[in-house]
């Protein structure tokens, strides 16, 4: 191995591909869901453990600035991450595997996230 080569660290200045971009994305999407799932079943017990708990929990994601931004930030994630994951499954049949297809796959996905986004922002504000 040459040990003269060149090595960049610098991930900033590496310029990925869109459909690199849009499978990292899915990734971080999924971590994202992962962690939620920790407020979510937060709110899920408070709702179960009885009528004023169902009160406090309902209240909470109605009132609570916090609570509807954290409850739209995974909205948003599950939604994206539904999309991404469309496409990986497309792509594992044998679909948008060339470089022209797979960007204008990647830019769909951007595209469909993007608006089920705006749509589920509309919704839970």
């Amino acid at each position: 191995m040459n040990k003269k080569r060149p090595v960049n660290l610098d991930l900033r200045t590496i310029k990925q591909p869109l459909p690199a971009v849009t499978s990292i994305l899915h990734r971080v999407t999924g971590l994202i869901l992962f962690v939620g799932t920790i407020f979510m079943m937060y709110a899920l017990s408070l709702s179960l453990e009885s009528q004023e708990g169902f009160d406090a929990a309902a209240a909470l994601l109605t009132e609570s600035f916090i609570a509807k931004f954290i409850a739209w930030g995974l909205l948003s994630a599950l939604l994206y991450h539904f999309f991404a994951g469309i496409k990986h499954l497309v792509m594992d049949a044998g679909y948008c595997e060339e470089i022209e297809s797979g960007n204008a796959a990647a830019k769909a996905t951007l595209a469909i996230s993007a608006v089920s986004i705006v749509l589920a922002g509309v919704w839970v504000w």
